[in-house]
C-alpha cells in the first residue's frame, strides 16, 4: 500500500508524511466552482466575492473540463493540438465547514503542482505562492475559524513567471506538457497543534550506516520539561525486515531545530538499482505530532570518470523524459502510473531518468526510489541565462532551492542541473549551482546539460558533465564528439554514424579524454522513426494529433498511402539498429560514464519527433522486442569489436570480444560463447572465451578468429555472444561474398551505361537490356542527397537551423524500403530495410524523384522520405522502354568498388538482367522517359520552425 503524501511550505518541510491522529486532514477534491478571467481583470472585476455558475473537477485542469477555446487550425504540425486550450488567469471556489475542534489549530491549506496562483478566504487576501514544482502551502489558520468559509484560488499560467519558462521549459511548453491551467495534485486542508513538526530532512551516511537528521520544530516555546522526540525506522518494501534500534531525543524550550545522528546499525540494508531497499523513518512528538520520511541509505558520487553507488561503478543507461501524458497533457500524480513507466523503461534496460527542463512531482520520486531509478532533475528552464536578467535567475534560486527542500531526501534523487542547453554569463551558473550545493550536498551538480552545445567543454566546479562534444572541433572532424549521431547543421555530415565506414571498433575514447569528471552522453540517438498512423486512434483525451492527420492525408495526395505501414516498419526497424550502434560505441568508451537517449519514446513537439521505438503512451510500437533490447542496453552487455561487418570469401573473420560488467554480482569464472549461424539455423563456426576478470566496467575477454570458407554465394551470418547460464546475449549482423571482379564479362549481352544518349534509347527501342548509372549532376534538381541514417529529429527544424545557419540540409530520408524476395536480391541477402551492408551504396546514392512516374509506380529499391516532402524516391527501378528492358541504379557503385558489398550487389543486378525475371510492368516509350526525366519535383512550402539553444 502506497502511502498518502502531504506537501510542505516553502521553508517548511514535511516529507512523505502519513497522516496520524493529532493531523486531521479536510479532503478538497471534487466539485468547485469556476469561471475564466479572460481579461485577466477579474479582481477589479469583483470575482473575489461573485458566485460563479459553472464547475469544474479538481484535480484537474481548464483542458481536462473542457472550459478553454477550441483550436483556430486544425493543421498544426508542430505539436498535438490542445481541444480546450487556454492561457491567463482562472478563478476556483470551494465552500468549506470548519469543525469546532479546529479552534485555535494552525491550519493549512496544500496545493499539490500548480501553476502561481493567489487565494483569497471570505474575499479577504491570503497570500500567492509561485513555486511550480513543489506543493504550495498557504497558512490560513486566522482566516479559516470554526464555521463555514469560501476558499477563491486564482491560477494564472500566463505571465506570472518569467516569460523564459514559457516558452521553452518543459514545465510550460505546447510541444509536450502543454501549459496547463489547474490544480492536478491533492487539495487538502490540514489542522495541526501550534507545537507540531514542521520538517524533517533525512541525510544518509551509507558508509557509518547511519543518519543525518535535521528535524524543525514549530511554536518551540510550548516545549514542556522532558519532552523528547521519538525516531524509529523499518524496512518496508524487503524481503528481509530490518527494524532500527529506536532513539528518544531530549528538547530545549524555546529551541526550533534540532541535528543529530540516527545509527541505523551493521544489519543496515543499502538502496542501489540492484536492491532499492527503503526505510520508513518515524519521528514523533508524543501526544502532539508525528511524521514518517522514506529514505534509501545510498552513496551516489563520482569516482574519477566514472559514478560509483555505493563504491560500485555503475553505467547510467538514461532515458530523456519531456513529460509526455498524451491523455492529459500534465505528469502523471500518481505512483502506480510512475512505477508503471519506469518498469517499462527497465525492461528495455534504463536505469535512469534525465528531466528535460521540469522537475517531476512527488509520486515520480517515491516511483523511482521503489524501483531503484537513477534520477537527474532540472530547474524549469532552457535558453539564455544572462546577469542582468534578476527576475529569471532569482526565480530560478529559489525554485531550485523549493525543490531540493522538497525532494532532497530521496533515494532515487541523485543529480542536479540547472537546465538544458543553457548560454549565457557562467558566473551565473557557477552561482547557482554553488548556492545549491552549499543548501544540500546529497546530490551531484552541473551546470546543466549540454550547455553552450557542449563546445566550451568540462568548465570548472561540475560534479559531472552531460554533454554532445567536449570543446569544439576542427572542419570535417568529429573526435569531440560523444554521441554517434547529429544534425547536419551541428556536426560534419550527421556525425560519426553516417559518415564511417560501419564497424564495431569505433569508440568516444578521443574526446572523453578532454574531462576529468564522470561524462553523460547527451541526447544519444534521435533517430527518426516513419509514423505509425494507427495510433491516432489511441489519442482520446485533451490532446489530438491533427499533426499525424496531416502527414497521412500528404501521403495520400501523393498515392502512398498503402505504403504507409512499410515506411514505418521499415524505418523503425533500421531506426533500431542505429540505436543500437550508438548504445554500443557508449559502452566499448572506456571513460565514459554513461548516456541519455532522446529517446526511448516519441516526443510529439517541436516539428513532430517520432524518434521513439515506443511511441507517446511508452507502448511498444512492435519494432523491437525488450529482449533483444536489452541484448545491447543492459547491466551486462557481450560486445564484439570488429573493423567491418562485410567481409569477402577466403579472408579470416577477425574480432575482439569485450563485456560491459556493470551487474552486481562478479562474471569472474564463466564463459562467453559465440555462435555463427546462417538464417536457417546451421552453425558455421562456435568457441568459448572465459571470463577471468573479478573487475567492473570494460572487460577484455579474447579473440575471435575464423577463417571464411569460399562457397561462391553471398551470405548473410549472425554472431551470437553469450554468457552462459545467464540471459546476457547480443548478435551481430555478418555479411560473407565471393570474390567479384569482371561481373560485365559474364553477361556481354547487356548495355552498361552513365548516360542516356541517342545510343542507348536506340537500344532500348530495339530490345537491348540496359543497365543506367544517371550521372548526378545531369540530374541534381530531380534528386536528392543519399543519407544513411534515418533523419534526425525532425526534417523541419533542422532545415531551418541549416539554411539560417548556412549550413548543409540534411538529404532529409529515412532509410529504404524493398522486397528481400525479389529476384534482384538472390545473390545479395537484404532485410526489407537498411542494413550495414548498404552503406557504400547509399552514401554515392543520389535517389530520383518519381512524383510524376505512374500513380502505382513502385521502385525496388525505394528510399523513404520525410514527412514535410513526400517524395516518392527511387534507388534502384526499372521500366520497359520500348522493345527494350531498362534497370536503372542511382548510386555511384563505381566510386565504391573496392567494397565487396558494391560489387556484389552489381553483380546481383546483371544476373537479375540476365534471367527470365527481367520483366519491367510498367511501359514508357523512349520519349516519354526522357520527358519524365526532365520534371522537376514541386517544391513543398515549410514554415521555419525554430530551436530554442543558440544556433
Amino acid at each position: 500500500m502506497i502511502k498518502k503524501r502531504i506537501c510542505a511550505w516553502v521553508w517548511v518541510v514535511l516529507f512523505s508524511c502519513v497522516m496520524f491522529p493529532q493531523r486531521q486532514r479536510m479532503d478538497l477534491q471534487g466539485k468547485w466552482a469556476f469561471k475564466l478571467d479572460v481579461r485577466g481583470n477579474g479582481e477589479e472585476s469583483g470575482f473575489v466575492t461573485a458566485p460563479f455558475a459553472e464547475e469544474v473537477m479538481l484535480p484537474g485542469t481548464t483542458d481536462t473540463n473542457r472550459k478553454g477555446f477550441r483550436p483556430a487550425r486544425t493543421d498544426e504540425t508542430t505539436y498535438l493540438t490542445r481541444l480546450h486550450a487556454y492561457v491567463g488567469k482562472a478563478w476556483y471556489k470551494k465552500v468549506v465547514d470548519i469543525p469546532e475542534s479546529w479552534k485555535n489549530k494552525v491550519v493549512t491549506l496544500t496545493l499539490e503542482r500548480t501553476k502561481p496562483t493567489r487565494v483569497w478566504v471570505d474575499g479577504k487576501e491570503a497570500g500567492s505562492r509561485d513555486g511550480i514544482s513543489v506543493c504550495q502551502v498557504y497558512d490560513l489558520s486566522r482566516f479559516l475559524t470554526p464555521g463555514r468559509h469560501e476558499i477563491a484560488v486564482r491560477v494564472d499560467n500566463g505571465e506570472s513567471v518569467p516569460p523564459e519558462l514559457l516558452g521553452s521549459s518543459h514545465a510550460y511548453t505546447e510541444s509536450t506538457q502543454t501549459n496547463w491551467n489547474g490544480i492536478i495534485g491533492d487539495i487538502f486542508l490540514e489542522v495541526k497543534e501550534p507545537l507540531h513538526l514542521a520538517g524533517v530532512q533525512v541525510y544518509p551516511d551509507a558508509e557509518r550506516k547511519s543518519v543525518r537528521l535535521k528535524v524543525r520544530l514549530a511554536s518551540p516555546e510550548d516545549i514542556r520539561n522532558r519532552m523528547q522526540l521519538e525516531v524509529r525506522a523499518t524496512t518496508w518494501n524487503t524481503k528481509k525486515e530490518h527494524r532500527v534500534r529506536p532513539l528518544k531525543f531530549g528538547l530545549k524550550k524555546g529551541q526550533a531545530e534540532y541535528d543529530f545522528d540516527f545509527p541505523l546499525g551493521e544489519e543496515a540494508l543499502l538502496w542501489s538499482e540492484y536492491d532499492p531497499a527503503l526505510y520508513r523513518l518515524e519521528v514523533e512528538l508524543p501526544g502532539y505530532d508525528r511524521l514518517s520520511v522514506d529514505f534509501g541509505l545510498r552513496d551516489f558520487r563520482a569516482e574519477g570518470k566514472h559514478f560509483a553507488i555505493n563504491g560500485m561503478t555503475t553505467f547510467l543507461r538514461g532515458k530523456h523524459d519531456a513529460c509526455v501524458f498524451p491523455l492529459t497533457g500534465h505528469t502523471a500524480m500518481d505512483v502506480e502510473m510512475w512505477r508503471h513507466y519506469f518498469r517499462v523503461a527497465k525492461s528495455y534496460g534504463i536505469n535512469h531518468y534525465r528531466f528535460h527542463s521540469w522537475c517531476p512531482p512527488e509520486a515520480c520520486f517515491e516511483a523511482a526510489d521503489i524501483e531503484g531509478i537513477y534520477l537527474q532533475v532540472e530547474l524549469p528552464f532552457w535558453g539564455w541565462m544572462g546577469k542582468d536578467n534578476t527576475r529569471l535567475i532569482s526565480y530560478l534560486r529559489e525554485e531550485g532551492l523549493r525543490i531540493q527542500q522538497e525532494y532532497g531526501h530521496h533515494a532515487s534523487f541523485v543529480m542536479f542541473a540547472l537546465g538544458n542547453e543553457l548560454s549565457g554569463d557562467f558566473e551565473v551558473m557557477q552561482s547557482l549551482v554553488n548556492t545549491f550545493r552549499q543548501a544540500d550536498r546529497r546530490h551531484l551538480y552541473a551546470y546543466g546539460s549540454n550547455n553552450y552545445l557542449g563546445f566550451k567543454g568540462q568548465l570548472p566546479g561540475e560534479d559531472y558533465l552531460v554533454t554532445c562534444r567536449i570543446g569544439g572541433e576542427k572542419p570535417q572532424s568529429l573526435d569531440t564528439h560523444v554521441r554517434g549521431s547529429f544534425s547536419f547543421a551541428d556536426a560534419y555530415d550527421g556525425g560519426y554514424l553516417n559518415h564511417t565506414y560501419p564497424n564495431t571498433v569505433m569508440d568516444f575514447s578521443g574526446a572523453v579524454a578532454r574531462a576529468d569528471v564522470p561524462v553523460v552522453s547527451h541526447e544519444t540517438g534521435q533517430f527518426q522513426v516513419y509514423p505509425d498512423y494507427r495510433e491516432i486512434a489511441k489519442y482520446t483525451g485533451v490532446l489530438y494529433p491533427y499533426n499525424m492527420e496531416v502527414f497521412r492525408d500528404r501521403l495520400a495526395r501523393v498515392g502512398m498511402s498503402e505504403q504507409a505501414e512499410d515506411f514505418f516498419l521499415a524505418s523503425g526497424r533500421w531506426a533500431a539498429e542505429l540505436y543500437k550502434a550508438d548504445i554500443e560505441m557508449d559502452l566499448r568508451t572506456e571513460g565514459l560514464a554513461g548516456f541519455q537517449l532522446l529517446d526511448l519514446q516519441d516526443y510529439p513537439g517541436q516539428g513532430s519527433a517520432y524518434v521513439g521505438i515506443l511511441d507517446a503512451f511508452m507502448d511498444s510500437k512492435g519494432l523491437i522486442s525488450p529482449e533483444r533490447w536489452r541484448g545491447f542496453c543492459n547491466e551486462v552487455v557481450p560486445l564484439l569489436l570488429t573493423e567491418k561487418f562485410c567481409w569477402t570469401e577466403g579472408e579470416t573473420l577477425t574480432a575482439r570480444v569485450k563485456v560491459a560488467h556493470y551487474a552486481a554480482r562478479s562474471l569472474q569464472g564463466t564463459e562467453l560463447a559465440w555462435t555463427l549461424r546462417d538464417e536457417q539455423g546451421h552453425v558455421a563456426g562456435k568457441g568459448v572465451c572465459p571470463i577471468v576478470s573479478s573487475g567492473r566496467g570494460l572487460l577484455e575477454v579474447g579473440d575471435i578468429r575464423l577463417p571464411i570458407p569460399v562457397t561462391g554465394k553471398a551470405r548473410r551470418l549472425n554472431l551470437e555472444l553469450a554468457i552462459e547460464g545467464t540471459d546476457y546475449k547480443n548478435t551481430y549482423p555478418l555479411w560473407f561474398y565471393p570474390e567479384n571482379r569482371s561481373a560485365e564479362e559474364s553477361h556481354p549481352g547487356i548495355t552498361v551505361a552513365k548516360r542516356l544518349d541517342g545510343h542507348v534509347l536506340s537500344a532500348l527501342e530495339n530490345g537491348r537490356k540496359v543497365l543506367w548509372f544517371p550521372e548526378r549532376d545531369r540530374y541534381a534538381s530531380q534528386t536528392v542527397g543519399g543519407l544513411f541514417q534515418t533523419d534526425y529529429w525532425n526534417y523541419r527544424m533542422f532545415e531551418t537551423i541549416s539554411r539560417n545557419n548556412r549550413k548543409p540540409v540534411s538529404p532529409g530520408t529515412m532509410g529504404l524500403l524493398t522486397d528481400p524476395g525479389h529476384p534482384l536480391f538472390r545473390s545479395f541477402p537484404t532485410d526489407f530495410h537498411t542494413n550495414w551492408q548498404w552503406f557504400p551504396i547509399v552514401k554515392q546514392s543520389y535517389p530520383l524523384v518519381l512524383d510524376h512516374f505512374p500513380k502505382g509506380y513502385r521502385p525496388i529499391v525505394q528510399v523513404i522520405d520525410n514527412i514535410e516532402r513526400n517524395h516518392k524516391l527511387g534507388l534502384i527501378f526499372e521500366l520497359a522502354v520500348g522493345k527494350g528492358k531498362l534497370l536503372v541504379c542511382m548510386s555511384d557503385l563505381e566510386a565504391v568498388d573496392d567494397k565487396p558489398e558494391v560489387r556484389q550487389l552489381y553483380r546481383s543486378m546483371l544476373d537479375y538482367m540476365a534471367s527470365g525475371d527481367f520483366n519491367p510492368k510498367t511501359a514508357v516509350s523512349s520519349g516519354e522517359l526522357v520527358r519524365l526525366l526532365r520534371i522537376r519535383p514541386e517544391e513543398t512550402k515549410r514554415e521555419e520552425l525554430r530551436n530554442i539553444s543558440f544556433e
